[in-house]
């Protein structure tokens, strides 16, 4: 694979801890659990989006860029880890948040404006017009700017969770463990897209499960051939023969509850667990979304009771400040 000569900016503290939860293992009464720690990447409270901005921050500055524009929810943790990269890559930075802002900035958002970032407010359906419209203006100014998808989820971003699946394998070899599945959020496509791609790499023989946040599995809308495509455009740039199609993807969309960012009491539940058994947050929208799905599942035995699952943690916890009315 010719990952090493693609653009990088280092960005994250590799390689992020791996733990066992025993406690919540031993509260379930199911299988063995771990967890790996992608909330503790480093920069701007961490996050898994870092994996990604690594490489698309390198292609922004290999192309000349001064600026970049990316997109997401009030509350996205994706934007605030961009505003922060580009903080520290030297770029200006352009949010194209959904919704409409508040009267008194918190969570993610609040970190966004500490880093400089310029915000403009639209629908979620007008997102990627509206960064569009954004290029465009910083063009009329001279400027350059590079535009970054909802979740860093392209061909680009992806390559940084193909090689965090290896980084995995390594880590449980060193500890003598094995693992039978990884859960993930999945939403924007591209963590589970590269994770599963990397397991087809580096010959994973684990599954890769992911807990949708906000998307569907069948129908029109069905998210499986978006992640197929991700993931074979990911194939192509690091030149790998390596092919993957929507069977490929475990999608449980079975914990949508009442919609993208709206948590009840499955993640308030999973999230006051997590905390209050192993001492680690969890954010309301993704992971502890996420969570309460592992908690269900083990609860309904879908794990068998020798089988070892590695929960992904992909960050989130400045969104706890913006929900505290869920918690107190």
């Amino acid at each position: 694979m010719k990952t090493d000569n693609l653009p990088r900016f280092h960005l994250a503290e590799m390689n992020t801890p791996l733990e066992k939860m025993h406690k919540l293992a031993a509260d379930l009464g199911g299988p063995g659990l771990l967890i790996k720690r992608d909330d503790l990447t480093g920069l701007a409270m961490g996050g898994n989006k870092i994996r990604k901005l690594e490489f698309l921050i390198g292609d922004a500055l290999s192309r000349g860029a001064d600026a970049v524009i990316t997109a997401g929810g009030a509350q996205s943790n994706h934007c605030r880890l961009t505003a922060a990269a580009a903080v520290r890559a030297g770029l200006g930075c352009e949010l194209v948040l959904s919704g409409s802002p508040p009267d008194l900035p918190n969570g993610n958002l609040l970190l966004d404006h500490l880093f400089g970032a310029c915000v403009t407010w639209c629908s979620r359906d007008e997102r990627e017009a509206q960064m569009e419209s954004v290029a465009e203006a910083l063009r009329t100014k001279g400027k350059k700017p590079y535009v970054i998808p909802v979740g860093g989820s392209n061909e680009i971003g992806t390559v940084g969770y193909v090689l965090a699946i290896e980084e995995l394998m390594h880590q449980l070899s060193e500890k003598r463990l094995s693992a039978d599945y990884v859960v993930v959020a999945s939403s924007s496509g591209g963590t589970q897209a590269g994770l599963t791609l990397g397991a087809d790499v580096y010959g994973y023989s684990g599954k890769i499960l992911g807990i949708s946040i906000d998307q569907v599995k069948t129908g029109e809308s069905a998210f499986p051939p978006v992640m197929a495509r991700i993931a074979k455009a990911t194939a192509d740039r690091i030149g790998t023969t390596c092919e993957l199609h929507e069977k490929d993807f475990l999608l449980n969309c079975d914990y949508l509850g009442a919609g993208y960012a709206i948590p009840g009491d499955r993640e308030r539940e999973a999230i006051e667990m997590t905390s209050r058994l192993e001492g680690i947050l969890l954010g309301p929208v993704y992971t502890g979304r996420a969570m309460g799905g592992l908690i269900d599942l083990v609860r309904k035995g879908f794990f068998k009771p020798d089988e070892t699952v590695v929960f992904w943690h992909t960050g989130g916890t400045p969104e706890l400040f913006a929900y505290n009315h869920e918690f107190l």
